[in-house]
């Protein structure tokens, strides 16, 4: 979810209003502004609140930027309470919505993200996994020429008993003829229709014995095999795993507070924007 880098920066908020700070030799001062120290614990939460671009610099030049923008803050704030800004109206409003943005992410933090358990993720992933219906997917190999008659007379070859291999590296004008034409397991949908619909129709071991044109040209496609398609492990879906159930955890705790609270909008436009938002978020 997008919240990641707000939810670091929350964690380390929540920390700080509880009264929870690193040990002194665990929090070095890492930088003097007058008489204001900027330790270690500080400048890890403005690295969190880079712009995204700054996060992708390297480490040493991320921690540069991020104790840049410290010092800035340090070398103007007491100047700015001098003149009083902190009692604005406007600067107080912000401040209490940043609060309650923050006690938000945290609370976020604490019920979503980390109440994710691997059994959750296990059971919710085989749970995905049923559902998907099953698809057949097949490795092919295939030689494209530009004309018809040289299909033809390839097919032919391949009659009297020559190698597709060594006849796809001799005469296919695509690419991948130096691998023999092999294209490897693709599902359907991965090629133009043509070329799908007579690969698909073919039984394991057999070549196509009428050229198959496409907008690429002419092909002779081999299939070398077929078989259910596997299902992606949960090592590598279990990021998006964890976001679905995120998501069902998040929204269920909105609606528990809405039922328990109530959420008035007294402006009927905006109401209904926010209901048809509501319901999309819902159904994705």
């Amino acid at each position: 979810m997008s919240r990641y880098k707000t939810l670091a920066a929350a964690a380390l908020v929540a920390m700080m209003a509880a009264g929870v700070a690193r040990a002194e030799g665990t929090d070095p001062v890492v930088a003097k502004v007058g008489d204001q120290e900027i330790r270690q614990s500080e400048l890890d939460l403005a690295i969190t609140s880079l712009d995204p671009q700054l996060q992708r610099m390297p480490e040493e030049q991320k921690r540069a930027a991020a104790l840049s923008a410290v010092i800035d803050v340090k070398l103007l704030v007491k100047d700015a309470e001098k003149e009083g800004l902190q009692n604005d109206a406007t600067f107080k409003q912000r401040v209490a919505f940043l609060t309650e943005r923050e006690l938000h992410n945290a609370f976020f933090k604490k019920h979503v993200v980390d109440a994710v358990t691997k059994e959750e993720v296990k059971a919710r992933y085989d749970k995905e996994i049923a559902a998907i219906p099953a698809q057949e997917e097949v490795k092919a190999r295939h030689i494209l020429v530009k004309t018809e008659d040289e299909a033809k007379a390839i097919i032919k070859e391949l009659d009297a008993g020559k190698s597709f291999v060594e006849l796809a590296k001799a005469k296919s004008t695509d690419p991948n003829k130096d691998d023999g034409g092999d294209l490897g397991y693709f599902t359907k949908g991965r090629m133009v229709p043509e070329f799908e619909t007579a690969a698909f129709a073919l039984e394991k071991g057999t070549y196509t014995k009428t050229p198959v044109k496409s907008q690429f040209g002419f092909h002779v496609i081999l299939v070398e095999d077929k078989r259910p398609q596997a299902p992606p492990p949960l090592e590598q879906v279990e990021p998006q795993v964890r976001q679905l159930i995120m998501r069902d955890k998040y929204l269920a705790l909105l609606d528990t507070a809405k039922k328990a609270t109530g959420v008035e909008i007294s402006d009927p436009a905006l109401k209904k924007a926010y209901d048809e938002a509501g319901k999309a978020r819902e159904a994705q």
